[in-house]
C-alpha cells in the first residue's frame, strides 16, 4: 500500500438507505478525507459483498470499508474479493465469524424488542414466485432505531426493507481476521444489542470505542462517527499497510 489517503467507502445496513451517511461524508470531505456511500441491496452478504467490492475495485488507491448494522457483514464479504480494502470499521454493526448468521448472533445476544417492530412484505422475485421482505413498523421506528434523531419520522418512511434470507445465509471467510479493525458501539442501540457489539469487537480484536447513541448513531452523532473513521484512516495512511 501506498501512503496516499485512502477513499473510505460507506455501506449502509437494513431499514436504511446511502442518505443516512451524508453527515459523515460532509464531516470526512471537510477534512480533506475522500468518501463515498455505495448501493447496497440489502439481498444477502455474499451478492451485496460482491457488488460492493466490484465498486472498490474500481477505486484508485487503498480503500477503508465502513458497514453499519447488516452492512458489518457486507464488508466482512466484499473485503474477501477486493485487495485495495486496507481496513474495516463497524458502525454499530454485525461483525460475523465464518459460517455463522446474523440470525445466529442475534440469537447470542441478550434478548430486545427489536423483532416485535418488524412487518414481512411478500414481494415478486421476477420469474413468478414471491419472497420475503422485512421493514419497520414506522410507528415503531424511532424507538427501535432512531431513538436520538430528531427526524426518525423521515427516516422511517425512506427505509428500505431487507430481505429476510439475509438474516439466514451464513457468512464467508472473516476478512477481519487479517486486516485492522476499527469498531464502534452505540450504547443505546435498541436493534443489535449493545453487549452484543461489544462481544463481537472484542472477538475482532478491534480498537473499540463506545458512543451514546441509538442503532442510528451515524444519523444522530456524525461527527463522533467521522473522527472514529477518521483515525483508522491516519493509522492505514501513516502505516502504509493494510494488514495486522
Amino acid at each position: 500500500m501506498s501512503n496516499e489517503t485512502p477513499t473510505v467507502v460507506l455501506v449502509h445496513g437494513a431499514f436504511a438507505e446511502n442518505s443516512s451517511w451524508s453527515g459523515v461524508i460532509a464531516e470526512l470531505t471537510g477534512r480533506g478525507i475522500p468518501a463515498i456511500a455505495v448501493a447496497n441491496e440489502l439481498r444477502g452478504p455474499a451478492l451485496d459483498g460482491s457488488r460492493v467490492a466490484a465498486q472498490v475495485r474500481e477505486i484508485d488507491g487503498p480503500v477503508v470499508l465502513v458497514g453499519h448494522s447488516y452492512g458489518g457483514a457486507v464488508i466482512s464479504a466484499a473485503a474477501n474479493q477486493a485487495e485495495n480494502v486496507s481496513a474495516l470499521v463497524y458502525v454499530a454493526a454485525f461483525v460475523p465469524e465464518e459460517g455463522e448468521s446474523l440470525q445466529d448472533l442475534l440469537g447470542s445476544f441478550p434478548a430486545n424488542d427489536f423483532a416485535s417492530g418488524l412487518v414481512p412484505h411478500q414481494l415478486p422475485t421476477g420469474d413468478g414466485a414471491e419472497e420475503t421482505w422485512l421493514s419497520i413498523d414506522r410507528s415503531k421506528f424511532q424507538a427501535l432505531f432512531a431513538a436520538d434523531v430528531e427526524d426518525a419520522e423521515q427516516l422511517g418512511r425512506t427505509q428500505r426493507p431487507i430481505a429476510a434470507v439475509a438474516f439466514e445465509e451464513k457468512s464467508g471467510a472473516a476478512s477481519w481476521k487479517r486486516l485492522p479493525v476499527y469498531d464502534l458501539v452505540a450504547t443505546g442501540d435498541e436493534a443489535i444489542h449493545p453487549d452484543g457489539q461489544r462481544t463481537m469487537a472484542a472477538r475482532a480484536n478491534a480498537t473499540t470505542i463506545e458512543v451514546d447513541g441509538s442503532h442510528a448513531v451515524a444519523v444522530s452523532q456524525p461527527k463522533a462517527v467521522a473522527d472514529f473513521i477518521a483515525t483508522a484512516v491516519e493509522a492505514v495512511g501513516s502505516s502504509g499497510t493494510g494488514t495486522r
